[in-house]
């Protein structure tokens, strides 16, 4: 009895850990959708994995899929699919590489910017100090003066420093400003430059699918035709399913149908290139103006910060005249 409970024990066990691994690897599986969702989307190039443009391309197409069982063809679908699907792949590749290459030059921007700046901060903290220092000195020896006119003249001197030190922190930063201001310009028209290319090179992926499209559909008029006359004849040797029969009533009612099929299959490629291209500019515009928005924005806080500083000093040294009074 005792060895019989101590295997049904086991055998929860194992069940309960076997769940546990299987949860653990649906978690990951979905993290690992997550991420791969948001790098194609970043890329500019989602929903095109895995089949999944041309599958939209008949979602509302009704009679397509019909029509593409015809066995005369079969293959010529399975080719379509298989080429439009290639062009799909490379252009996910080719928009992931893009990714990578905006991302580098995001990062090379960004280190040219932290290295302007840090090299502002270098002189202007260097300014600061050493000003600070010679205060330090002179009212450590006024300290020591009683002579009004004496400490009257120290204060005069430093308050012109002071002076020089604002000019000076202020010449710094409008030096600043304009090193960013070109920095930004030559990434904005670095990135315009890329935006262009990829949306030709995007654009030229869309036009193949579309030269696909119309090959196929040239294909199916030419089928759909053919097997019209051969009904019209009554010579169609195989027989028809009810659902297709309903399409070769007349020349006219098969012609409507492949042309619509084809005419939302276009509207359907013709709206995922627009799709891409709109995002990609809207992409570049908005981190532009973010990059300009977010350099005023320094700019204003550090014309503030330098106006609060000698401020603080100008209080410091009236304070000073006044208790010598």
């Amino acid at each position: 009895m005792r060895e019989e409970a101590i295997t049904q024990y086991q055998d929860a066990i194992d069940v309960i850990e076997h769940n546990e691994r299987d949860d653990q690897k649906k978690q990951e599986k979905e993290i690992s959708r997550i991420a791969e969702e948001k790098e194609l989307r970043e890329a500019f190039v989602d929903g095109l994995m895995g089949g999944q443009l041309f599958d939209d391309l008949f979602l509302e197409d009704v009679d397509g899929p019909k029509l593409n069982q015809l066995p005369q063809m079969i293959e010529a679908y399975e080719l379509y699919k298989s080429k439009f699907c290639k062009i799909c792949e490379e252009l996910v590749t080719f928009g992931l590489k893009e990714a990578q290459n905006r991302a580098r030059e995001r990062s090379l921007f960004q280190s040219a910017v932290n290295k302007a700046k840090e090299a502002d901060k270098v002189q202007g903290v260097a300014g600061i100090n050493e000003f600070l220092a010679y205060k330090k000195k002179v009212l450590t020896e006024l300290g020591q003066v009683s002579d009004a006119r004496v400490i009257d003249a120290k204060i005069s001197e430093l308050q012109e420093e002071l002076n020089t030190v604002w000019d000076t922190l202020m010449g710094y930063e409008l030096q600043l400003a304009e090193q960013l201001e070109e920095v930004n310009k030559d990434f904005e028209r670095t990135m315009s430059d890329m935006s262009g290319t990829f949306t030709e090179i995007v654009q030229n992926y869309f036009t193949q699918c579309r030269e696909l499209e119309l090959m196929h559909h040239d294909k199916l008029t030419e089928t759909a035709l053919l097997i019209m006359e051969k009904v019209v004849k009554n010579e169609l040797e195989e027989e028809l399913p009810e659902d297709l029969r309903l399409l070769f009533v007349d020349k006219d009612t098969i012609t409507n149908a492949v042309n619509t099929s084809h005419d939302l299959h276009n509207q359907r490629i013709d709206n995922k290139e627009d799709d891409i291209v709109t995002r990609v500019g809207n992409s570049k515009e908005s981190y532009n103006a973010r990059i300009s928005e977010g350099e005023v924005q320094r700019n204003r806080h550090r014309v503030a910060e330098i106006n609060h500083f000698l401020e603080n000093i100008r209080d410091e040294l009236e304070q000073y005249e006044n208790l010598d009074r």
